[in-house]
Parts: structure tokens; C-alpha cells; sequence
């Protein structure tokens, strides 16, 4: 077999493949089982029919045609592996010789990932924000522990910001009530306006049993986008009262004795969060810096592709809410589709650059993955999506986004090291500490075997079926399934 490669820009090549008679011996021969177990003909068992009555009866033609359907694949994949290229995406293939007993001759064109030249990455710096616990952030906390322990009470006077009320909805449309868009006993915040436009409006102001009627875009449905006359009545308004901020809220809102105490305790978790914080800042820096610094060429295909199925993804998701793209733009606050597609494109573009670069800094450095990797990775995803460790081994098993999933893990991998070799200081001057970060492992003591040797217990959150795909992704982790995309 034959074959050249030709690079047609910084991410796309295209390559000249001839494979020679002989090296389609296999592909004939499961054309040629597979014909005669759907050929019947006269005279002849099911699977015994010979080669060359199948070539008459089908036709020559039909029969070349469907073994370079089975045999491009196979050579492309083999080329790619032994070339080690890193394609993006499927190829386009082009027979240009087919001659029957000769060669078969095709080409494929296909976008690949880009050979990039990094910068010294010995000496990185970047600059986080100081850790700094204000009285009135403590002050927000504190309030939001009292709202927890707030009492409601009836009251005998019109609807006012903050108050609770019992209402009843009723929407119509041309003067016909929609079912949709009618409710009774709803409880609802004064001024809280997460329910529909023009509702506070009209609901303060108003006493118990009294009513108002009010126009408003219908914000899902049928009918979506379209003016409802909607009518709100009031069932009953009731404040909130708040407990007393002294010792006592102290003690019953918490295990201490003192608001003083509760300040000190609040205090340190919000410092506790910051310094987190200030590691995830410290990483989208670092990355922001790679972007900045490292040339990335696009290739645009991957791109396009990748914008088209995030689109899809989530207009499947507004479907599913009952909204169309007007409702959704109207209440996300975005000018037009065009701002958000432009959005969106920039974000893709943003995400492929980093992986490539991940990528190629991997490569330098050659970082592996290993089942430890992988076990950790799968155990914080399934934390994450709220699901047990087996359930998320089992969904990757099954949606077949192993190899996918493994180049995330060694990108992730990459990103680690290089942070922890960046030098991080606050707006301060001082310099941060990552290690601080990193949870605490706690070593099982050994056991004792029967032979009086020692043995190590094995780790709590160790999972037979999480091993089972770490050990299966460690395994088909090979460089040329790098995806860069879920297209």
C-alpha cells in the first residue's frame, strides 16, 4: 500500500492512498459471505453459491462498488494510525482508480489538529485578587440565615415589596381563558418578579379579595410571544418578620453561643471559599495567558460543525421548556440572534484553542494517563452530575465517549501540572499556595494476612466498575482518538 500526504493549510491535508489487488483479499471475502447469505439461487445452498456465479447474478460492478465501501475505512484507519495523524472529524473520500485486478486508488481530505509552536512555559506568572472578607458580605450571610428563620404574618393592609400573598391567575387570549396559563392559591414574593412581567405592578397596592387586571407576553405554550390579558386576585397578603439579631438567633441558628461567635465563624468560611477561589481564578488566568501567547490556527470546518451542535442541543432543550428563540432572547436580555451566535462562536473558538494547546503541551512534556487519573476523574464527574460513581462509568460505557473522555482527563492532567509550576501572587504581593488546596488524603492502615505479612487496605472509594472503565479507557486511549469536539 501507497500513500502521501499533502498539507493544504495549517489544519487540513489531503492524502493519496493506492492499495495493490492482493490487499483486498479480506474485503472481498466478507462481500462475498455477506452476498451469499442474501442471494438465493436455484442449485445452490445459502452461503455456497461460488464467487463467480455471485459476480454474474449481481453484477461485477455492485460487487467492486461494495467492497470499496468496506475497504476505504479500514485502509484510512491503518494509514492514519501508522502516519499518526490526528484527524478532526470525518474525512471526504474520492475514488480516483478503481481497476478491476490492479489497484484501487482513493483520496481523503479531512481537518487535523495543528502543529503549534509554544512559548517557554518555565517562568509563567500570573496575579489573582487578594482575599479580603468584608463586614457587609458577613452582613449578607447573616441576613440569609435570618430569611431561613423568618416567620409570616397575616396582615390587614394593601400588598407592599417583600410581603407573601396567596394569589389567583387567570390569562386570556382574545377573550377565551387559557388553561395554561391560570392558577389558584399560588404563594408568591412581592417584588420578587421571577414570575411573569407586569405582576408586581399590579399586585401592590392591593388588599385581600381585591383584583387587577394587567397585559403581558405569554412566555411559553402555544401561544408564546403573544399579549395575554391576565387578572390577579388577591387571597391574603402576609409579612415577613425577621428574629432579632442577638445571642439568641445565634444560638438557635447555629451551635454557637454568641452573634459574635456566628460573625467569627462566618467569617472564616467566606476566607475559606475566596482562597478557593483564588485557585480557579489563578487557572483561567493561566489559560487566558496560553491564549494570548500561542498562535492557533482554526480550522473552521471543526468550528462551524461544533457551533451547529451546540445550536441544536439546546434549541432541543428550549422545546422542551415550551420557549422559541424570540422568548429566550427576550429573557436572557440578548440584543438579537446574531449577538448570541456571535457569542457562541467565540466561545467555540476559545474552546477548541485551549484544547489544542493542552494538547500540544501534553505532547511535549508526554503526559500519560493512568487508572488513578481516571478513577479520581470519574468520581468527580459523578459527584458533579449527582449520580453514583457506577452510574457515570456505566453512561460513559454506553454513550462510547471513552476515548473522549480520557483526552479531557490528560488535558485536565496537563493544566494541573502547569499550574502547579506557575508562580501565583495576590493583588498584594503575596504569593498563593495551590498546595493548601488539595483535599487530604487519609491512608488506611494495613492489614495483617494470615501469613503474618502486612497488606494495604484497599482505599474506601475504590469501585469495581469504576475501575473496570478506567482500566477499559487506559487502555483504547490511543493519540489519534483525541477528539476536540462531541460532533
Amino acid at each position: 500500500m501507497k500513500s502521501t500526504i499533502e498539507e493544504l493549510g495549517p489544519t487540513r491535508v489531503r492524502m493519496a492512498i493506492e492499495v495493490p489487488w492482493g490487499d483486498l483479499d479480506h474485503a472481498f471475502g466478507e462481500v462475498y459471505k455477506e452476498l451469499g447469505k442474501q442471494v438465493r439461487i436455484p442449485g445452490f445452498r445459502p452461503g455456497k453459491v461460488p464467487n463467480r456465479v455471485l459476480d454474474q447474478r449481481i453484477g461485477r460492478p455492485v460487487v467492486l462498488e461494495q467492497v470499496v465501501q468496506h475497504a476505504v475505512p479500514e485502509v484510512y484507519s491503518e494509514v492514519i494510525r501508522e502516519n499518526q495523524v490526528r484527524v478532526l472529524g470525518q474525512p471526504d473520500i474520492e475514488v480516483t482508480r478503481l481497476d478491476d485486478g490492479d489497484t484501487l486508488a482513493f483520496t481523503a481530505e479531512v481537518d487535523v489538529a495543528p502543529q503549534l509552536e509554544l512559548p517557554p512555559l518555565e517562568d509563567l506568572a500570573v496575579t489573582v485578587d487578594d482575599v479580603e472578607v468584608t463586614d457587609e458580605e458577613i452582613d449578607q450571610q447573616i441576613s440569609v440565615m435570618r430569611e431561613r428563620f423568618s416567620m409570616l404574618t397575616g396582615v390587614e393592609r394593601p400588598a407592599q415589596d417583600g410581603d407573601f400573598v396567596s394569589i389567583d391567575l387567570e390569562a386570556k387570549l382574545d377573550g377565551e381563558v387559557l388553561e395554561d396559563g391560570s392558577t389558584t392559591g399560588m404563594s408568591y414574593e412581592v417584588g420578587s418578579g421571577n414570575v411573569m412581567e407586569g405582576l408586581d405592578e399590579a399586585v401592590r397596592g392591593l388588599s385581600a379579595d381585591e383584583s387587577a387586571t394587567f397585559q403581558t407576553a405569554l412566555l411559553s405554550g402555544p401561544n408564546s410571544g403573544q399579549m395575554a390579558d391576565v387578572t390577579v386576585t388577591v387571597r391574603s397578603v402576609k409579612e415577613k418578620e425577621l428574629p432579632a439579631l442577638d445571642d439568641e438567633f445565634a444560638q438557635t441558628a447555629s451551635e454557637f453561643d454568641t452573634l459574635e461567635e456566628l460573625r467569627e465563624d462566618v467569617r472564616t468560611r467566606l476566607a475559606r471559599t475566596k482562597v478557593i477561589q483564588q485557585g480557579a481564578q489563578a487557572r483561567d488566568k493561566l489559560v487566558e495567558h496560553l491564549l494570548e501567547t500561542v498562535e492557533v490556527p482554526m480550522p473552521e470546518t471543526l468550528v462551524e460543525r461544533e457551533v451547529e451542535w451546540r445550536n441544536r442541543a439546546f434549541e432541543r432543550e428550549l422545546q422542551q421548556a415550551g420557549m422559541d428563540w424570540d422568548a429566550f432572547l427576550q429573557m436572557s436580555g440578548v440584543e438579537n440572534r446574531e449577538a448570541y451566535d456571535s457569542e457562541q462562536r467565540k466561545n467555540v473558538e476559545e474552546a477548541v484553542k485551549t484544547q489544542f494547546i493542552l494538547d500540544a503541551i501534553a505532547d511535549a512534556r508526554e503526559v500519560t494517563v493512568d487508572n488513578d487519573d481516571l478513577s479520581a476523574q470519574i468520581m468527580a464527574q459523578a459527584q458533579r452530575n449527582r449520580m453514583s460513581p457506577e452510574q457515570y462509568a456505566q453512561q460513559l460505557q454506553q454513550s462510547g465517549n471513552i476515548a473522549e473522555f480520557v483526552a479531557d482527563v490528560r488535558r485536565t492532567k496537563t493544566l494541573a501540572q502547569l499550574l502547579e509550576q506557575t508562580t501565583i501572587t495576590d493583588a498584594s504581593g503575596n504569593t498563593v499556595d495551590l498546595e493548601a488546596l488539595r483535599p487530604k488524603t487519609v491512608q488506611a492502615p494495613a492489614e495483617e494476612t494470615a501469613a503474618g505479612e502486612t497488606a494495604e487496605a484497599p482505599a474506601e472509594d475504590e469501585d469495581i466498575a469504576v475501575q473496570a472503565v478506567a482500566t477499559e479507557a487506559a487502555e483504547g486511549a490511543t493519540e489519534d482518538t483525541e477528539d476536540v469536539s462531541k460532533a
